[in-house]
């Protein structure tokens, strides 16, 4: 499997796409989080002869408003889809069996037992890329404040963004969302520490996102 990540488009039922988004939003991840984890625990040959929930039914649609170009704002009609990045060559039949899978355990249908080291041999571009992973979270995360955070330069640095930075709320939101779900206490790499003060700084800047830097 090529270690370049790729944007997959994978066409499924509205029924399918609706779980599984609920389920990615009960558990504080997106849907590649989700993929993934089925893709490094359980042996390919298990994934493969899961039950593909198929492409959706012809009537099956979802309606979409074009938010560019000379049709832009007109709405249409589509397969429902799930958007996931991964690494290249990995089949869209292959990805709605591990999507489905990871519903089928979460309803306690199917269990899982630990990997053999045959079995995680057979998955060693992506373990790979977890431990990068994790090394990268590690790396790149931002060192709590000792004195917590009280103005909006520390909101920044704390949200990563320059100093004297404006963002609007949007922006706000988006970063606060995006760093939520690595330092909620509930993930993997959860911090409480983290998570309060990321609380601190996204309450500093959403009230105050529109008054201009002190650079005296």
């Amino acid at each position: 499997m090529n270690k370049v990540k790729h944007g997959y488009t994978v066409p499924c039922s509205s029924a399918l796409r609706d779980a599984v988004l609920a389920l990615a939003a009960r558990q504080r991840v997106n849907v590649a989080d989700l993929a993934r984890s089925v893709l490094l625990v359980v042996p390919p040959e298990i994934i493969q002869t899961f039950p593909d929930p198929g492409e959706p039914a012809p009537g099956d649609r979802e309606l979409v408003v074009n938010q560019s170009g000379a049709s832009q704002g007109r709405p249409w009609r589509r397969k429902p889809r799930l958007q996931v990045r991964l690494p290249q060559g990995v089949a869209i039949p292959y990805l709605r069996r591990a999507l489905a899978l990871a519903l089928a355990i979460d309803r306690g249908e199917v269990s899982l037992h630990s990997l053999t080291p045959s079995e995680k041999a057979a998955t060693p571009v992506l373990l790979d890329e977890l431990d990068r992973l994790r090394a990268i979270v590690e790396l790149l995360s931002f060192r709590p404040l000792s004195s917590g955070v009280r103005t909006r330069a520390e909101a920044l640095h704390i949200m990563g963004f320059p100093p004297g930075f404006i963002p609007d709320q949007a922006t706000v939101r988006a970063r606060f969302r995006q760093l939520a779900t690595v330092y909620h206490p509930d993930g993997a790499y959860g911090s409480h520490l983290r998570m309060s003060q990321l609380n601190a700084a996204m309450t500093i800047l959403r009230r105050n996102w529109w008054v201009a830097p002190d650079t005296s």
